[in-house]
């Protein structure tokens, strides 16, 4: 990693060290950051400065150490209120909206302030009755906290910037809670899903390595249609083109993306008449290093994804590159229509998520936008 790179990642400015109390001292030496590339808290015990004595229940230990977490700083205010920071975007310090972290060694009926301090944007759906998401060992499922304990407001302490507050009670001493900024949906996750559907042997699906990310992570191409269309040379090919998860931190994205395969590879009748008359070409998530990182917007060396389609760089952003490959091929191909569809998220709206497709047709290219 460059230089540069380390220098944007560790920005004091933005997160400061991990240390846990208000005069910026660790609890214990053996505590902080432990990921050297990502920078995130690993097993981060947040007690007062000073204190000698045993670990007890309600010392909150902190941990974002895991595939899609993030969370860079805690500062322990009192027992009963933390500020936390975002760990930036790697090699990107503009960005810091994405939250993902774990919360153990809590204490039954403990009552909790969390603030999330250092928000990049103004601009968010907490404004419109958002509100984060938790689960815990006990209840795996994911659930929104109440809107009622959630709180989005202008800081004076914090410069007037945007912070995001929200309280909460643990009721279980021996779980562990985790807590996000959405749903949050893993590479990891995606490989599992693909790794069934192909174990179903539909004649109508098919998996392709199409690249590899920069961590050599799996770029995967799906392929759903019927298998007579594969086979066809003089009538037209319909070809739909579908991406998500350009943007890590869109999570919803993932969500819309597994829903349409699980339609699509289904026997609904409807399904079944798609797949005789069109094919479909499907990238499930453009941005694997990003996602994997717990990135909100970047992939790790620091790009936006979404805005290197126009000269994309093999070694920079190789998960652009090849698909752009892959749609300059469909596009100069005569006996080929085409279709391309993106999933992605809206955070600036009171909707979550959106599709934007464009349509080529004897290379003219129009945008339309569905809500």
């Amino acid at each position: 990693m460059s230089d540069e790179c380390k220098k944007n990642v560790f920005h004091e400015d933005l997160f400061g060290s991990a240390f846990v109390d208000q005069n910026e001292s660790a609890g214990s030496d053996s505590d902080g950051i432990s990921d050297s590339v990502v920078g995130n808290v690993s097993k981060l015990l947040a007690i007062p400065n000073g204190y000698t004595g045993k670990l007890r229940k309600g010392h909150l230990i902190f941990d974002a150490c895991f595939e899609s977490g993030n969370l860079g700083k805690v500062v322990y205010v009192s027992e009963y209120e933390y500020d936390l920071f975002i760990r930036p975007d790697t090699c990107n310090a503009r960005f810091r909206v994405w939250f993902n972290f774990t919360v153990e060694n809590t204490k039954y009926e403990q009552r909790v302030i969390f603030n999330v301090v250092n928000f990049s944007k103004t601009k968010s759906l907490y404004r419109e009755g958002m509100s984060p998401v938790v689960k815990s060992s006990s209840r795996p499922s994911w659930s929104r906290i109440p809107q009622k304990c959630v709180f989005y407001y202008r800081s004076p302490e914090q410069k007037k910037k945007y912070v995001m507050s929200f309280a909460f009670s643990f009721d279980c001493e021996e779980d562990v809670y985790q807590f996000a900024y959405c749903y949050p949906y893993t590479y990891s996750r995606l490989q599992t899903y693909l790794e069934i559907l192909e174990t179903k042997h539909y004649a109508h699906f098919k998996r392709e390595l199409l690249g590899l990310t920069v961590q050599q992570r799996r770029l995967d191409l799906i392929t759903i249609t019927h298998p007579s269309n594969l086979n066809k040379t003089a009538d037209k090919k319909r070809v739909i083109f579908v991406t998500a998860r350009v943007h890590p931190g869109e999570t919803p994205s993932s969500y819309v993306c597994q829903g349409f395969i699980d339609f699509m590879v289904s026997n609904h009748s409807i399904a079944q008449q798609l797949r005789e008359h069109l094919i479909f070409k499907i990238v499930p998530m453009l941005n694997p290093d990003g996602v994997y990182l717990g990135n909100y917007r970047s992939s790790l060396m620091g790009f936006d994804l979404n805005r290197q389609w126009q000269s994309p760089s093999l070694w920079a952003h190789p998960t652009i590159y090849a698909t752009k490959q892959l749609l300059m091929n469909l596009d100069n191909n005569p006996v080929s229509y085409k279709l391309f569809s993106n999933f992605c998220t809206c955070n600036e709206a009171k909707v979550s998520s959106f599709s934007v497709c464009y349509i080529c047709n004897n290379k003219k290219l129009r945008l339309k936008v569905f809500y």
